[in-house]
Parts: structure tokens; sequence; C-alpha cells
């Protein structure tokens, strides 16, 4: 019997074992970095041990450490979760040898699947349709072709090639990326199907023989090969489930599979299916099987570990139907490049069960109020469920819940889940991995352009009242009033990728709004004839306006506002939209200019490599240097034609956010 579990991993899937844990009255010992020492999942165990490593993502691939750190806490079990050493056969063994119990399928069965070549020869053998696989450049002849990492998922170190001239310098970028995601570089390279459906099937096997599938889900919803919706049961036909049924079950038959796992499959347009690989663990998405079928797949996890049959022999009905959205820490205005910063507000309305079943919103999270993104570690933020009755009921919710939540602090991919959600394409079931790059339109924001002046109005109120609030003396008086009117009130906010809004604003000796202006962005001044820009304002009242909450009515509709300041950041969630605004200092400071065609780092990392050299002419779109930061890769490409006239970074060369990684003038002539 687990009497005290040993959690190998961190953030969101650590707080969700710890959650079931908690239920059966198991103990709990986290683990962690340096830089992990107060995120709420080591704040949820029972105890925690720090882990030693030259930086924070290499201790939690510290196999010795790992082990020390049972011993040392008293754990007899220990759980891998997913990512880092999850599907390591050498740490299985380890824990196995070392006399304590691994939540997880066999050394044997992980080393089987893990060596993914071999896997699909095994399957083959049995029969399962394959993908044509190369190991060798110089074999792959057709294109396109799809080169991905041997040792793990999650997308880290995927490659589309559509042309020979691309496939080496992709396949060295995919080596350079699992082996910082997975602690292994082998990659492979397979036929790339256009239009395919990402499907999957949860499969569980006991030491008593039995392995049962639970279900399929579909992940197509995928950006830079990285499932961002999930859902289950997946909507195909009777036949097509049966089919991938049969063959997940087979795949894990035939190497004896203890615990969970998941078969995932390609369903090509013509209706074939194609084995891709078998992930040896648990799935970021299980929680969509988890509300279809009522199984706590952790506790089924524990069960097994200590040798008891599974609870289910055959597959479960579906009830209902369970849509997952992984919110990410990324910046749309940045190519949806990961973002990091302070999370200062985390808040998802309606939401019935953290980390385990709910009818209605399951929310499975790895940060808090206050938690800090750093560069360390990947930019999922957490993970939001819907189950409802209907698919259609699920996708409504959750698009909801998503819309209202106020996430504030660090810019995230919310809107373009919600617009995913809201899409007749989503609804009507047209899905495909390629979704997103055959739907632009759907990584708009959702507050439309022409809605940000009353959401910059509202925030200027709000600090408005913030500042009467805390006026020593004459609190009553509306802000800024005069009894001879002369000039508006000004607030200067950027917003966006730097760009500049004003606001101008007067108020009566009641209070109320007696007149509005702006200049920005989507209003120029002076307005030169003719020109297409809407230089109409609507009608606005002002009904009320707190430091946190500000009502407005608008062309005769009543919409809320509600403010919250984190210094100079203003986040405004309105009944269409947020805003994340920076208020500029009425009296700024004067600051250094940069030179012109100066490139800047979006985040944090580390320059990995440099293609170019100071005097090189280059052409716009070109690939100057490598960035390296939240186990991806970010290439920084020549903005313009131009010469590359500073490189300030060498490969290897660690920036903070902002620093100058090269300078491309394109005012130079050619010598």
């Amino acid at each position: 019997m687990i009497n005290k579990l040993l959690v190998a991993n961190r953030g969101e899937i650590a707080r969700r074992v710890f959650a079931t844990c908690r239920a059966l009255g198991v103990a709990t010992v986290a683990v962690h970095s340096d830089a992990d020492a107060d995120a709420p999942f080591v704040a949820d165990a029972d105890q925690a041990v720090r882990l030693p490593g030259n930086t924070p993502a290499e201790a939690y691939l510290r196999i010795d450490a790992i082990l020390d750190a049972a011993r040392r806490s008293g754990a007899d079990a220990v759980h891998p979760g997913y990512g880092f050493l999850a599907e390591n056969a050498e740490f299985a063994a380890a824990v196995t040898d070392a006399g304590l119990t691994w939540v997880g399928p066999s050394a044997k069965a992980i080393a089987a699947m893990g060596d993914k070549m071999a896997a699909k020869a095994m399957l083959a053998d049995a029969g399962v349709p394959m993908l044509p696989t190369w190991t060798d450049t110089a074999e792959v002849t057709a294109f396109p072709v799809l080169v991905k990492a041997a040792a793990g998922g999650g997308g880290r170190g995927m490659r589309i090639v559509r042309d020979a001239a691309g496939l080496a310098e992709a396949v060295a970028g995919a080596r350079r990326e699992a082996a910082a995601a997975f602690g292994d570089g082998t990659v492979f390279i397979e036929r790339y199907v256009e239009r395919g459906r990402h499907v999957e099937v949860q499969i569980f096997g006991d030491t008593h023989g039995t392995v049962v599938a639970l279900g399929v889900r579909d992940c197509s919803i995928q950006r830079r090969h990285q499932k961002i919706v999930e859902e289950a049961p997946g909507v195909l036909p009777d036949d097509v489930r049966a089919e991938l049924h049969e063959a997940a079950v087979a795949a894990g038959r035939a190497v004896d599979y203890v615990g969970a796992g998941t078969v995932e499959f390609l369903l090509a347009p013509d209706g074939q299916v194609h084995f891709l690989e078998m992930n040896t663990r648990l799935q970021v998405e299980h929680p969509v099987t988890e509300l279809t079928t009522g199984l706590d797949l952790v506790r089924l996890q524990l069960l097994v570990a200590e040798g008891e049959p599974l609870p289910v022999t055959t597959t479960p009905p579906a009830d209902g139907h369970a849509i997952e959205v992984r919110l990410c820490a990324e910046d749309p205005a940045q190519g949806f490049r990961p973002a990091t910063g302070t999370l200062h507000r985390f808040a998802i309305p309606g939401v019935a069960a953290e980390f385990g079943p709910a009818r209605g919103l399951r929310l499975d999270s790895g940060v808090v109020d206050g938690s800090t993104v750093s560069v360390h570690y990947d930019s999922m933020l957490a993970k939001l469920v819907a189950w409802a009755p209907t698919r259609t009921e699920a996708a409504r919710a959750l698009a909801g819940a998503l819309a209202r939540a106020e996430l504030h602090g660090v810019a995230t991919n919310r809107d373009l889940l919600v617009r995913v959600l809201r899409s007749a394409e989503f609804t009507a079931v047209d899905l495909d991995t390629g979704f997103l790059d055959r739907h632009p339109e759907v990584f708009a924001p959702l507050l439309p352009a022409e809605q940000l002046p009353v959401a910059a109005l509202a925030a200027a109120l709000s600090g408005a009242a913030e500042r009467r609030a805390a006026a020593p003396v004459l609190a009553g008086l509306p802000s800024g009033w005069r009894n001879v009117p002369s000039f508006p009130q000004v607030t200067r906010f950027t917003v966006g990728d730097g760009e500049e809004i004003e606001v101008r604003y007067r108020l009566d000796r009641t209070g109320a709004l007696a007149e509005w202006g702006r200049k920005g962005p989507l209003l120029t001044d002076p307005v030169e004839e003719g020109s297409s820009v809407n230089t109409e304002l609507p009608v606005v009242e002002l009904v009320t306006a707190t430091p946190g909450r500000v009502v407005l009515d608008v062309d005769g509709v009543r919409r809320a506002f509600r403010v919250h300041r984190a210094g100079s950041s203003v986040f405004v969630d309105g009944p269409d939209g947020a805003a994340s605004l920076t208020e500029l200092p009425r009296l700024p400071l004067p600051t250094a200019e940069l030179a012109a065609g100066s490139l800047l780092a979006p985040l944090p990392g580390a320059v990995t490599r440099v293609h170019v050299e100071v005097g090189q002419r280059v052409a716009a779109g070109d690939l100057l240097l490598t960035l390296e930061a939240m186990k991806l890769e970010h290439p920084v490409l020549a903005p313009a034609d131009g010469v590359v006239t500073e490189l300030p970074v060498p490969a290897g060369g660690q920036v903070e956010t902002g620093a100058v990684l090269a300078v491309v003038d394109p005012e130079e002539d050619p010598q």
C-alpha cells in the first residue's frame, strides 16, 4: 500500500496528483528547483525537498537527486507526472531498484514505446497502419514531412519541412529543442498528412492482464504542433471509433502495459487511421476523459501500482461531453511567443471544482494570484475544462468563462481560445491539425479596436476616482473640477505593442462626464481630407466610477468595466473583451534612444546561434540569430533589407527582455 507519494514533477500536474492523494489519505512530497521554491505546488504538498541543478529545468532531470529526496522524506512511491522524466525507462528502473513503488508502466514498456521507430515496427507487424518513416535524411525523397522528437511529445522538436532545402536545418533545430525538453535529442522523420485529425485513445492496464480503452479524444486544434483544445468523446463514426479502440488495446497488450497510457493516431481525410506514437504516461488532456467517464485516472494509477485490478474491464459509455483548453502565457502582439512576468490576478468565474470531477467548469492550474511566470519552463498556466450534456453547451460555457476571466499581468492566448470555441467551423466539427492556418480570423483580439477608446476612458475615470478617494481635502469634488472650465484632464497610455493612446475628459460639478475625446492609433490629429479613419466617438455618459468599477452608458447601452491597477499597469475587463494598458507618467523622464533597426529580445533567454556577421547584407526575413527560451527556439529575423551593423550578444550569451540582439541598418548601402 502506498502511504507517502513523491511527485517528480512541478506545476499543475503535481497539484493534480496531490489533490487525489489528499482524498485518498496518501501523504505527499514535492520536489522543486530554486526557481520553484515559492510555487503553489510546493505549498500544496505535505513535505518538500529542494533539487540541486545547474539550471532550474535540469533540476527535474536529476534521477539521483530525486531518489535522494524520496529517501530523505520517507516516500515509498514515486509518480512522474508528465514531461521531464515521465517517459524515461532508466528513471522507472532506478525507482523500482531503490525499493520504491513506481506509479507507471514498467521500464520495459517505457523503453519499447520510447523507441518510437521500434514501436512503429512492432505495431506494423501487428497490422496497424503506419506512415512512411525515416531516420536518415538522405532517404527522404517525398515532401512534406514532419520532423519529430523520439523521446517525448507536446510538440517539442516538431518541424514541418516542405522541401529538401530546409530538411537539414529542421533536423538540427529539432534535435536541440528535444534535448532541452527531454534530455534526448534523437529525432525521426515521417510523412506529413495535410488536413489530418489528431485523435487518441486513453488506455489503462493492470497487473492482472487487463487492458481497456477508456474512449477517444480529439486533439486536432494545435499551434506549433502543440495541442491547445482537446475534447472527449471525439466526434467520429462508430466504425472508426471501434477501430481506434481495437488498435490501442492491441498496442497496450503487445508490451504488457500497466497503468495509464495514450495511443495517438492521425486520421487522414480519406478515413485511414495511422499510428503515431504511444505516450507511456498520463496526458495533459486526461481531465476530459475523467469528466465523461466519471473515473479519477490518478486514483486508478495508484490502485494499479498497488497491484489492485482495474474496476472497469470494458470501455465505459461516454456521459455528456467535455472540452479542455490550455491557457498559456503567450503574447499575441509578439506572434504568440511565450510571455513572462507576474500574474497579478488569476480569477475565472463559475469554477465548480479544481483538479477533480465537476459537472460544469473544472480548473487545473499551476498558478495563483502573484505567481511569477519565468523563462525556465513551458508556458502553460492552467487547463480549464467544461462538462455539459452536449458538445455545443460545453463549448459555449467554456468560451463564456474564459471571456469573463480576469487574467492580469501576463499576456495569454485567452482570446484565441474563445474565438476558436465560438467559431462556426469548431461547432460543425470541421477540425484538423491545420485549423489555425486556415482560419487567421480567430487570432483577432476579442475587444474590437473601435472599443479601445471607451476602455481607456474607463481606466482614466477609475484612476481619477482612486485619486479623489485618497485626497486629504475636498474629496467630494469631482476630479479636475474648476468653476471656469478650461483644459480637460489628460491621461496617456500605451497599448498593445507600444502604441500610445491619449484620453481627454472633463467632469462637471455633479461629477457627470461633460465632454471627452482622445488621440491615439485609431485617430490621427489632424485628420486628412478623404481619410478612411473613423473619427467618430460614441456618446458616453458616466453612471458611476469607483477605483475598481466604472459603469458607462455608451450610445444608450449601459456597460460595466472592472478595472484593476498594479503599479502603472491598468487592466480593464468589459463585456466585449479585455484591455491591458500601461499608464504613462505625466512628466516622463528622458530615456536613451535606441539605434534605428534595433531588434530587441522579446523575453529572457540564451542566444544559441548567430547566423550572420557584422557588415553582412541581409534581406527581409533572413534568419539573424536564434534565441532559446521556455524550452523553445525563437528565430530572430531581419525586419527589412539592410546591413547588420551590430551583434552585441555572442552565441551562448544570456539576455533579458528588451536587450538589443542585433541592429540592421536599412539605410546602409552595400559595399
